[in-house]
């Protein structure tokens, strides 16, 4: 009889262990892209945002630009022909190489984005080095425009919670992406094209990842927005998109009204 209480005593220990464990796993909610995992709310994890919850049936083209810069004169004669305005997130070291490049975008109407001075991984870094990141890009963009930036995106997708914090304190909004063109794995403009008018995460508020400097990207963007146009999309830059008050972030990276 003791041999019995003590075997369900054990199973018992176990069943809780095992549920525990569980809960932790099913807590964990994969977003977007496969490698990036967001918490429940009240794991008071910091966001990024990935979204946004709008009624306008408008997307944000973002391009990440710390590659090389044959295509980008292209690009903007592109996004000027379909009458677009996007977000470049520019890397530090790329402004400091084509900082001509950057004051035509700047010219075009479109959002001048940090993404870091070296496009280092952030996540790897100490606060203090974070700063100096995000103040590298951020001090070389208003040498050259004479403005601030208030958009970050992490080099990689790559953030915690104190990077979030980190660029939140330094007046920025973390911008992620709900869309992967995938276009820096050079899969050929039609794939492109294919994967984001395709996406499964395409809908009103979508942030829509693309990257210069790659061969297929300038071959895609101008179907892509044709396409995208006749599903009914229009398009802003991630300024006119986020909200910059009275908002809160969904454990799925979704910025909403509070």
């Amino acid at each position: 009889m003791r041999k019995w209480k003590d075997w369900s005593a054990r199973a018992i220990v176990g069943c809780i262990l095992f549920l525990g464990a569980a809960g932790v796993f099913w807590n964990a909610k994969t977003v977007f892209n496969e490698n990036v995992y967001v918490w429940k709310e009240e794991q008071e994890r910091k966001l990024p945002i990935y979204c946004v919850d709008t009624k306008n049936k408008v997307l944000a083209l973002t391009f990440d630009v710390a590659w090389g810069n044959e295509d980008m004169e292209e690009i903007l004669k592109i996004l000027k022909k379909e009458k677009v305005e996007g977000t470049f997130f520019f890397s530090g070291e790329w402004m400091e190489k084509y900082p001509e490049d950057v004051k035509k975008v700047s010219d075009a109407g479109h959002d001048i984005g940090n993404h870091g001075d070296h496009h280092k991984y952030m996540t790897k870094l100490s606060k203090e080095d974070q700063i100096t990141e995000i103040r590298g890009a951020g001090d070389k963009a208003k040498a050259l425009l004479g403005s601030s930036m208030e958009l970050f995106r992490p080099p990689y997708g790559d953030y915690d919670s104190q990077v979030v914090e980190t660029a939140e304190e330094m007046g920025y909004y973390v911008i992620q992406w709900s869309v992967d063109s995938l276009d820096w794995m050079e899969p050929g403009a039609d794939a492109v094209i294919e994967k984001v008018c395709g996406h499964k995460n395409l809908k009103s508020g979508a942030i829509i990842l693309l990257h210069t400097g790659t061969l297929c990207t300038r071959e895609a963007l101008g179907p892509m927005i044709r396409k995208l146009k006749e599903q009914g999309y229009g398009f802003v830059p991630v300024s006119d998109l986020i909200y910059r008050k009275n908002y809160r972030i969904r454990p799925d990276g979704t910025q909403v009204r509070n």
